[in-house]
């Protein structure tokens, strides 16, 4: 039989702007009617402009921040979110020309 799936609802801004050096939030807030499981997830994904590859840059599962260690992001990174708060958001800390591009959320929330 088919469990019940509910929609989450995540919101991020559409347009973030920077200047190099400096550090940017992403945010990405979501609102589930679910009570919010333990088991909850939340991704970031980048596609750099002018690229059709898009990485995962960012991982949250099982309680615990994980910030992926392939490309340019992993020393610069750091997680602010509380899913509890129904937060994902990430600071990119010194912003390089090479950031510009789509920055996607991603939220899960199991049964």
């Amino acid at each position: 039989g088919l469990s019940p799936v509910s929609p989450i609802h995540v919101y991020t801004q559409r347009e973030v702007y920077g200047t190099v050096g400096s550090r940017v939030t992403l945010s990405c807030s979501f609102w589930s009617s679910e009570w919010i499981s333990d088991d909850i997830s939340i991704s970031w994904h980048f596609q750099a402009e002018g690229s059709r590859d898009t990485i995962s840059i960012f991982h949250y599962a099982q309680g615990q921040p994980y910030i992926d260690d392939v490309g340019s992001f992993k020393e610069r990174m750091e997680w602010v979110g509380n899913p509890r708060r129904r937060d994902g958001s990430i600071v990119i800390h010194s912003l390089e020309p090479t950031d510009n591009g789509t920055f996607t959320c991603d939220v899960k929330n199991p049964p």
